[in-house]
Formats: structure tokens, C-alpha cells, sequence
């Protein structure tokens, strides 16, 4: 096995752990979301009651977004804050840089999650944040993800980089 390169070991180098700081499920297309403080997460599902119907393989299964991003967008639309039913992801992460979770999987409570990739702005958040809503998240809409192991999880729940999957 080939030796790591100084950069592959700084992209390997994780220890932050993060928090579950909100949940959220749609039940519905175009519905609003709905919190939760605890919830199943399945292979092939997602959140148990999320109006995801996708496929095991699907990329888009659970999509996260960094709290600390909330505040950035909030301070582009000149807001205090914006609450996380807005930006209709499903889990809210604080402590922990998701990007830097690309190529990794990933412990969220009691499920685990392979990082699939970025979680892009679309056209709805115009209508939800108003005027300049879509540009002010771009580049902060976080990730999408696919279920590798199941699990619950709840508000407050670590999340805690693994490894690089194989």
C-alpha cells in the first residue's frame, strides 16, 4: 500500500465531533418540514417518514447542513436568523466541517453515512428566503449522503468521522 501523502493525511486528520443540533422530515412533496427529536435512519430510506423513496444505492438519501452556515446565509439576506426548516435538509450539525467529511464515512447517532457530495441550492429557496435567497446559499447548502448502516438517532447525538470507505 502506497504511503500517504502529507496532503491526503491532513484530509484524513478528523477528530472534531460534532452535534445533531435539529432533525426534520417531509411527508410530503412541497409539505413543510416537520422536527423531530428522534428518528430510524435505513438503508435505502433515509429518515423514517421522510417523503424519500429512493433506491439502496441512491446518493441523495439523508442531507445535512452545518448550523454555523445558517448564520452565514441569515447574514447575507442582513437577518439575525433563519430557522432550519427553511433550508429543508434533513439533520443540523454544529462542532464539525462537513465538507471535510467528502470520501469518509460517517457515525450520526447509532447510523452510519457515506458522504455522497454537495447538497446545491434550488430555485425554492428563492421563494422561501426571498430575493438573493438562492445565491446567499450557495456554496452553504451542505451535503447529501447514503445510508450505509442503519440506526436511530436523536437530537444531541455525536457525529464522528470513520474512515475512508473502501
Amino acid at each position: 500500500m502506497p504511503e500517504a501523502t502529507p496532503l491526503q493525511t491532513l484530509f484524513d486528520t478528523l477528530p472534531q465531533t460534532g452535534r445533531v443540533e435539529w432533525i426534520g422530515i417531509r411527508t410530503a412533496r412541497g409539505e413543510s418540514m416537520r422536527a423531530l427529536t428522534r428518528v430510524a435512519i435505513t438503508p435505502g430510506n433515509g429518515l423514517e417518514g421522510d417523503r424519500f423513496k429512493g433506491r439502496e444505492t441512491s446518493k441523495r438519501q439523508v442531507t445535512l447542513i452545518q448550523k454555523e452556515h445558517l448564520y452565514a446565509i441569515a447574514s447575507c439576506l442582513q437577518r439575525e436568523t433563519i430557522g432550519p426548516e427553511v433550508f429543508r435538509r434533513n439533520i443540523v450539525v454544529s462542532g464539525l466541517n462537513l465538507l471535510a467529511l467528502k470520501g469518509k464515512t460517517f457515525h450520526v447517532g447509532g447510523a452510519v453515512l457515506e458522504y455522497t457530495g454537495l447538497c446545491h441550492p434550488c430555485s425554492k429557496m428563492e421563494t422561501a428566503l426571498g430575493p438573493g435567497g438562492y445565491n446567499a446559499m450557495r456554496g452553504h447548502g451542505g451535503i447529501t449522503t447514503r445510508v450505509v448502516e442503519g440506526g436511530e438517532l436523536a437530537l444531541q447525538d455525536p457525529v464522528l468521522a470513520t474512515a475512508v470507505p473502501a
